[in-house]
Parts: structure tokens; sequence; C-alpha cells
């Protein structure tokens, strides 16, 4: 046979499996307003990037008559491709195929793109869009997800690991995504959950819908489990590209540089955006944009526990990852949500050689109850061995309260931050100055004649003495005390003389994080 016509052989074979479950499926995966597995990856990646593999694998199932049936591909595309220039790995999930159901060779091409991002050391982007386990395949649907939970782990630090919920994404499917370092979910079309709501009608009773239970903003804004929302697809591949500008390709590089662009002086100005009263709450982010390159801030979990801000930036044309209290939230105190949420960011900064800039002012962990029941102990002290642990550059700016053990927390010197700064209005106390008073002159106050006229005098004496930013550089725990419109001027060159920073923790093979 000649070769011209072992490829035209070649032609037909691939435009069967390229047509994935047929006309009909690919017609109802368009009428919920998804995109088919394939339009995702080449909508993603850059125009004729997308080089795909195991195009014609079949799958291992013979029971239950499914030696008769031909699933093209096995329900998931794999391959590699670029973003902005840059090598990725990706596989997505082709829920017209069964569901998209994960069954034992499914699995094994995950697994092998998996296992040649680690090699080539290149992120790893799964598209899930998946009805689960494939139960006429047992156990070996099991093993599937067991082995890709493993190489998540193993990638875990290495690599980026991408996570884009485009469809349901239940039982022990959601724990992929969980293990990965951003999951990304669009409203109406992303479904997250352990048990369905079925089951959890049939076992206790309750009645809720899936998109109730599981959809994309639930878990962008009560569990914390998504970290970017997007209205349409479009917009969420618009964020992915977005976020690969910031983040290096793998453990061994840096995020590439940019070419420095001034803030936006007339839109963020820090005069205008930080006011002078001390009791005013303020927006944070707007403090951010005012001293990043084209006021540029891509935030991370925005919608999730909103009294801390978390993104990435880039200052004189290099990545930094922020972290950041929030005033107009809760007045920026630290839980049990905003915690995770910190630690983990750090983490992931610390793991891609991203330096860290924390902006501080908060009065302190969350009091209550309830914030006790939860863990709150527990969940703050992660942001203190998030800190303590990390090793790249990392920079505090005090721009107004630093009480007590958020002080501490929040990348002091005692958690060797490489510099702090402090502004003129920062207050570095054991608390804020009206409880302080309270316990110190708690005698002289009800004594007093006129207690109420004492109280004040003497709130307004511990201000001057202690409620400020000059008794903690007195003691060299602040660096510098600088204007605020000088900021970014001190952070450029603190990052710039950082920028060789080499820190060695104690040899050991690994460490015991608060989880």
């Amino acid at each position: 046979m000649s070769i011209n016509k072992k490829t035209h052989e070649l032609k037909q074979k691939m435009q069967v499996v390229l047509q994935g479950g047929g006309e009909k499926a690919v017609e109802k995966q368009k009428a919920t307003g998804k995109l088919t597995a394939r339009e995702r990856i080449v909508e993603l990646l850059d125009e004729g990037s997308f080089h795909e593999y195991d195009l014609f694998i079949q799958h291992s199932g013979r029971d239950f008559d499914m030696d008769k049936k031909i699933l093209p591909g096995d329900g998931v595309v794999t391959g590699t491709g670029t973003i902005n220039g840059y090598p990725v790995c990706i596989y997505a999930q082709d829920f017209t195929v069964a569901g998209g159901s994960l069954g034992y060779m499914h699995a094994k091409k995950i697994c092998k793109i998996m296992d040649h991002a680690m090699k080539l050391k290149t992120p790893i982007i799964g598209i899930n869009d998946s009805g689960g386990a494939r139960i006429q395949e047992g156990v070996n649907a099991l093993s599937g997800y067991g082995e890709i939970f493993y190489r998540n782990t193993m990638a875990s630090g290495v690599i980026p690991q991408i996570s884009v919920i485009l469809g349901p994404c239940a039982g022990g499917a959601v724990y992929s995504p969980a293990l990965t370092d951003f999951v990304f979910v669009v409203d109406k079309i992303s479904k997250m959950f352990i048990t369905g709501p079925d089951v959890i009608k049939t076992v206790l009773g309750e009645e809720i819908s899936q998109e109730d239970l599981g959809g994309a903003r639930v878990h962008a804004e009560i569990s914390g489990n998504a970290h970017f929302f997007a209205e349409s697809e479009q917009e969420c591949f618009d964020q992915i590209k977005s976020l690969f500008t910031y983040i290096p390709w793998n453990n061994d590089k840096k995020a590439e540089s940019f070419s420095p662009k001034k803030p936006r002086a007339k839109e963020y100005k820090i005069s205008s955006v930080f006011p002078s009263d001390p009791a005013t709450p303020y927006d944070v982010r707007n403090i951010i944009r005012s001293i990043v390159d084209n006021s540029d801030f891509l935030e991370v979990q925005e919608l999730f526990a909103p009294n801390i801000v978390i993104g990435f930036a880039r200052i004189n044309g290099d990545t930094v990852g922020f972290v950041a209290n929030q005033p107009i939230a809760l007045a920026g105190v630290l839980d049990c949500n905003s915690s995770d949420k910190a630690a983990r960011f750090i983490r992931f900064c610390d793991a891609f050689n991203i330096p860290l800039v924390t902006l501080e002012d908060l009065p302190g962990y969350l009091p209550g109850i309830d914030q006790e029941h939860a863990g709150v102990i527990r969940h703050g002290a992660k942001v203190l061995y998030a800190y303590s642990e990390a090793t790249v550059p990392k920079i505090t700016v005090i721009l107004r309260k630093a009480y007590g053990g958020g002080y501490i927390a929040m990348c002091s010197n005692h958690l060797k931050a490489d510099f702090v700064f402090a502004w003129p209005t920062a207050e570095i106390a054991v608390m804020g100055p009206e409880g302080a008073a309270n316990i110190i002159f708690r005698s002289e106050i009800m004594k007093s004649e006129d207690p109420e006229k004492t109280r004040k005098e003497k709130i307004e004496e511990y201000k001057q003495k202690f409620a400020n930013p000059y008794v903690a550089a007195s003691y060299g725990y602040v660096d510098a005390i600088i204007q605020p419109n000088e900021t970014r001027d001190y952070l450029v060159h603190a990052l710039e003389v950082c920028k060789n920073k080499v820190q060695e923790n104690p040899r050991k093979k690994h460490g015991l994080p608060p989880f």
C-alpha cells in the first residue's frame, strides 16, 4: 500500500476519533453553554501550538458489555502546547464520551502527560468535566484516581499545577484539584462535591441543588476551594493566561521579568486612598495598586475570606506576591479562613521563588467562641509557620495597626523578614490603646473623680508612649520609618538587594505544619 493510501487511512481514523462522542453528544454539550474538550484546549493555548498524543487509546473495560463499546480516546484529550510562548502539558476530559468518566486507560493517559510535565519541568493544566469513576471498570477506575493523586502530590512545589473545573467533578475526583495549586471555576458550569444532592437527601433527608451544594460561587466565596471565579469559559481562559505571566515554569526558575512601569499615579495615589483618620477603613488593594508596576494586581481568592488580600503584581518588572490585611473587611483581622488563605499562598510563593511583600494593618486575631472552637489557634499558626519557613525575600510594610500576635504573624522581624518598614502612622503594640489603657491604668481610672476624662487622658498617654513605630524602631525591630510616598522606592531597592538571597533551613525530611 502506498504512503498516500496509508496517510488517507490515518486521516479517516483520526476523523472518527476527533468527533468525540458523536454529533448528538456534542450538540448536547453545546446546549449547556459548554465548549468541547478540544475547543477548550485550542482556546486556552497559543494559536496552532497544541499537539495531541495518545489519540487512539482504547478503553480496557470488558464487563457489562463494555467490550462492545468504542470510546474515542477513552474520554480524555492529552497533549502539549504553549501559553504566552511557554510550554505546558495539558489534559481535558471529554464529557461527550461516556460522560468523561474515568476508567483505567483514561487515567493512564492523564498520568502519562503528568509524568511528561515532571520530566520536562513544565506546568500541568487539567480541565475537569467528568461524571466520575467509570462504574463498569470497578477498582481499576479507583486505582486510576490513586495514581493521579500520587502524581499531584509528587509534583507539588516542583511544577505549577492548574485545575480548571468546567463541568461536574464529584466524589473522589475532587481530590485532584484540591491537591493542585490553583483551581478555576465558572459560574453555572462548575460543580464540585464529595457526595451529591441525591446521597445527601437519602442519608440526611436534606434537599439541596447541585448549584447550592457545590457550584462555582459556593467554592469561590464559602469553601475557599476555588481560587479564581469567572462568568464564562473565555473569561476563565483569560484569567489562566494572565496568571501564567506571573509564575515560573518550575521551582528551578524565576518568573519572567517584564519592562518596569510606573504606577498609574492619577488613578492611584497613596495620599488620596489612605485616610488621615486612624479609625477610618480603606481598601488595601488601592495601596497595592499605588506602588506596583502599571497598578496591575492579579488577586487570588478575591471572594473568599476578604479580610486578607493575596495576589500577584510586579515591582520594577519582577513578580512579587502580596499578602495584605484588608481594613474594610472585619478590620483586617486574622481568623481561621484568612489564615488558611494567606498561609497557602505564602508557601506557593516560597516554592516557586516569588518574593513576598506584606502590608500590615490589623488589630490582631478575631476573638469569639466560634473562632476558638473552629481551631483559630491551629489555623493562625499556619501563617506563622509559612512565613518562618519561607526562604524567599520577605519584606514587610506596617501601614497602621500591628497589635499583639497579629503583629508577629504578619512577617515581623522576629519571623526573619529581611526588611521591615513602617509608616509614621504605624501603631505597634501588644494591644490597642483603649484596651491597654483600661488595663494598665485601671486603678487610677477607678479612683478618679472623673473616670471618663482620666481614661481618655491615659489612652492618649499610652498612644504617645507606645502606639507608634518609634519604640519598635529603637530596638531594631523596624529597619526604617518611611514616608508613605517612599514605599515603592524602598521596595524596589529592598527587592534588588535581596535578589541573590540564600538561606538554608535546618536539614530534615519535612516539617510538621499545623494542618
